[in-house]
């Protein structure tokens, strides 16, 4: 059977930063997290994928990253992996998939492969080696109530269980409840964009 990747990122973020665009000086989307489920066709859990990722250019996480996601810069300092290592491990996770957002996180995804391509630091796998495809407009034209809701909250909307421990903004959270999201729609009678198998 098949399997395709649903993915979420938590970046570097202050107040006022979505409605700007990240444009004000200094501000860059750079990885804190990354969370992504293996799910086979049936939409069974294979396998996760979970890190914690350093920024490099505001190595210090603002008071509203942390109280938007639950992430402390002590969990960050301790555990957290170095860009170009977390980008080359989640590449390969990857590797000869389709693979799904609830918006353009791969957009951001690619920004941090080219910053740390930059500073010359290596990325063997290859974000080319996997097919990456937001299916956000696909899922709130099935269900118009998910429009105005991020990716955390789906689950609620749609009223499904709880899909996992934890919290809405923590990336591995956003993925369970992703994917029950789409499990529902498609229990329902959605059929997914083409190519995503």
């Amino acid at each position: 059977m098949s399997t395709f990747v649903i993915f979420d990122l938590e970046f570097t973020s202050w107040p006022g930063a979505l409605e700007q665009n990240w444009s004000a000086p200094g501000q860059r989307r750079e990885i804190v997290q990354i969370g992504a489920l293996r799910l086979r066709e049936d939409f069974s859990i294979v396998e996760e994928y979970e890190a914690l990722v350093r920024p490099v250019t505001n190595p210090i996480l603002s008071a509203y990253f942390t109280e938007l996601t639950g992430i402390e810069q002590e969990a960050v300092d301790q555990d957290g992996l170095p860009p170009a290592t977390a980008l080359d491990e989640f590449l390969g996770f990857c590797e000869d998939q389709t693979v799904l957002s609830y918006g353009n996180d791969m957009v951001v995804l690619g920004e941090n492969v080219g910053w740390a391509r930059a500073r010359d630091e290596e990325i063997k796998n290859s974000f080319l080696a996997a097919r990456f495809l937001n299916i956000r407009p696909w899922l709130n034209t099935i269900a118009p109530a998910t429009a105005s809701v991020n990716v955390g909250r789906l689950w609620q909307v749609l009223g499904l269980p709880k899909p996992a421990a934890g919290r809405e903004h923590s990336a591995l959270f956003d993925c369970y409840s992703f994917a029950a999201a789409i499990k529902c729609l498609c229990g329902a009678g959605a059929t997914l964009p083409e190519g995503c198998f």
